[in-house]
């Protein structure tokens, strides 16, 4: 399978688990069929400035975050950190995590969520 960038799916919306202000998600792999049912998101997501995916506790499965660009703030059960483009952070399964962007520019990551 080949997709191409006008072919990816786009969504702008809410940012989840509570959070705060919006996120775009682009699905790169369009769920666990594409990932041979073992994983449920491969996608590349925007966090806009001021925003914040909610915390969240990972039953079942793993996520991992690779940031491409911005400045992000996780919470990786309850201990904070920065993460700049380069960095990666992997929040496994029964741990939790959140991700606030605090700089001026966007987050953009790539997140992979895996089942266990």
């Amino acid at each position: 399978m080949i997709r191409t960038k006008e072919d990816v799916k786009s969504t702008r919306k809410p940012a989840p688990f509570n959070g705060i202000g919006e996120i775009t998600v682009r699905d790169l792999l369009e769920g666990p069929a594409e990932m041979y049912e073992k994983g449920r998101v491969f996608g590349h997501t925007t966090v806009y400035p001021g925003s914040k995916i909610g915390y969240h506790v990972h039953k079942g499965d793993s996520e991992t975050y690779y940031i491409l660009s911005g400045t992000a703030k996780l919470s990786d059960n309850g201990k904070e950190t920065i993460l700049h483009a380069g960095d990666v952070a992997f929040t496994g399964d029964g741990e939790g995590h959140s991700l606030e962007c605090v700089g001026d520019e966007p987050v953009e990551m790539i997140a992979l969520i895996l089942y266990h």
